[in-house]
């Protein structure tokens, strides 16, 4: 546990010689933002560029799993990606189960927009749409109550 936070759990990565923590502004980052590639290979390389933070999971489970901090969240520093787990009574189970989740969404994130292929409708497709516009129209005119000067 960091003395220096309020939450429980919330580990802190170590001060370098400038005593900035490391990563901690992701502009320094080359790989920040949307930008961000592949997420890398291995648990510890993706472990070492996440906060890591535990809490207590809560939920069904039992009394054990009220106590314990069992639940872990990885915020990966550099895109500002999010992943929690919470799933089981083992926080080394959950942290595996976060860093697959971060992982897929890093993927995902990386993965290249696809461009949008403009389209338009077609002239019958316009006209079908008026006439049933026309159509409920009438329906609803038939519905009011008749005016008194009719």
């Amino acid at each position: 546990m960091n003395p220096d936070s309020d939450r429980p759990g919330e580990t802190t990565r170590p001060a370098d010689e400038d005593g900035k923590s490391a990563g901690s502004d992701p502009a320094d980052d080359s790989t920040s933002g949307a930008r961000y590639g592949e997420p890398p290979a291995d648990d510890e390389t993706l472990l070492a560029e996440c906060r890591v933070e535990t809490f207590r999971a809560g939920g069904p489970g039992g009394q054990h799993q009220n106590v314990t901090e069992s639940g872990v969240r990885l915020t990966h520093l550099p895109t500002g990606v999010v992943a929690t787990a919470r799933d089981s009574r083992s926080q080394h189970r959950n942290r595996k189960t976060a860093l697959a989740r971060l992982r897929a969404a890093l993927k995902e994130r990386a993965r290249p927009e696809k461009p949008r292929k403009p389209t338009r409708v077609p002239e019958r497709e316009k006209r079908r749409r008026l006439e049933s516009k026309r159509r409920r129209s009438d329906v609803k005119r038939k519905r009011r109550k008749p005016d008194p000067e009719e």
